[in-house]
């Protein structure tokens, strides 16, 4: 059910093939977008078909005045500076980019560039904008949270499985922000009595396995998966499976994952951004500056919980958690 939100160069990197493509013809427009998610991934499918409807609603219909051309990342290092310099080659007039690492390998190709991102945490720190009212270079988008929620995500866990006195934290440990996020979360950890453990998210199905394997011999465990941990994201079912055989209370990223059986999620409306980031190429391509658009940050967050998982877990979830949810599977 439904409730009322309550927060309202290529140096080292692989040698990937350019495709060679026609340039876009006269009046032809050309967006890329590299996304942070992998081609099959249903979140970012829908975070694209977002973009191109919102696109479509201020006047840019695809095939008529705009191309777009999308690669898939899949936040992985040597994959997003391959795409990079893979879009840069298309000459495009502006490139949409999702997450830390998609900007990062489009900055090492070109400085010029317009770019618009969507999921990035800390574009100051990143050294992608002078500051967030005025970026000042080609580069300006949306923040996806400030490393404090990490704090958010611990006072989730403990609010619903009070025990908890460890908690391992699913990271990539390739992007920066998945160091600073566990950073945070340590110092946010320590006040509630809480230690934390990092398990990499690059790892193979079994090696991760394996991790939480160990962790759960000890009781009084719970599980954080971090946004950032995007680079496995085929991984994700199994970290929901693990997370039930172990009865560790987990809280996720992304809604799909409780939809799927996850216990808990909470985050930014990434979709919306996309809707959002829109709005900014329009206006680029219209002829403003990047650097002149601030940066904003995200104003919508969901929560979201699965009272039968947590009914397998044996855990009670207070009213106020309930009432305060966005949506509550039963």
């Amino acid at each position: 059910m439904r409730r009322r939100a309550f927060i309202s160069l290529l140096g080292g990197a692989a040698v990937w093939p350019v495709v060679a493509r026609a340039q876009p013809s006269e009046g032809m427009r050309l967006i890329g977008v590299l996304m942070n998610r992998a081609a099959d991934d249903p979140q970012g499918q829908a975070r694209v078909a977002t973009f191109k409807q919102a696109l479509q609603q201020l006047g840019w219909t695809e095939g008529r005045n705009v191309r777009i051309d999308t690669r898939w990342g899949a936040d992985d290092v040597d994959r997003e500076r391959g795409y990079a310099a893979e879009l840069v080659a298309l000459t495009p007039d502006i490139v949409l980019a999702s997450g830390t690492l998609s900007v990062t390998a489009l900055q090492h190709v070109s400085r010029t560039l317009p770019i618009v991102f969507v999921g990035v945490t800390d574009p100051v720190g990143a050294g992608f904008v002078d500051s967030l009212a005025r970026p000042g270079g080609n580069v300006t988008g949306f923040m996806i949270y400030e490393y404090n929620l990490s704090g958010k995500w611990l006072e989730l866990l403990k609010q619903i499985a009070p025990s908890i006195t460890r908690v391992v934290v699913i990271r990539n440990p390739d992007n920066p922000v998945g160091v600073a996020v566990f950073s945070a979360l340590r110092a946010a950890a320590q006040p509630l009595r809480v230690e934390v453990s990092p398990v990499d998210s690059r790892r193979n199905a079994d090696e991760i396995e394996r991790a939480i394997t160990a962790f759960a011999r000890s009781p009084n465990g719970g599980l954080i998966l971090t946004p950032n941990a995007a680079a496995m994201p085929a991984h994700y079912s199994l970290i929901v499976k693990l997370a039930a055989r172990y009865k560790l209370p987990a809280v996720y990223p992304f809604p799909e994952m409780v939809t799927n059986g996850g216990l808990m999620s909470y985050g930014p409306d990434v979709i919306d951004q996309c809707r959002r980031a829109a709005e900014y190429v329009d206006r680029i391509l219209k002829g403003e500056k990047p650097g002149e658009l601030p940066v904003q940050q995200a104003t919508k967050f969901e929560l979201r919980i699965n009272l039968k998982t947590a009914k397998a877990l044996g855990l009670e979830v207070p009213n106020t958690l309930i009432g305060r949810a966005d949506e509550v599977i039963e």
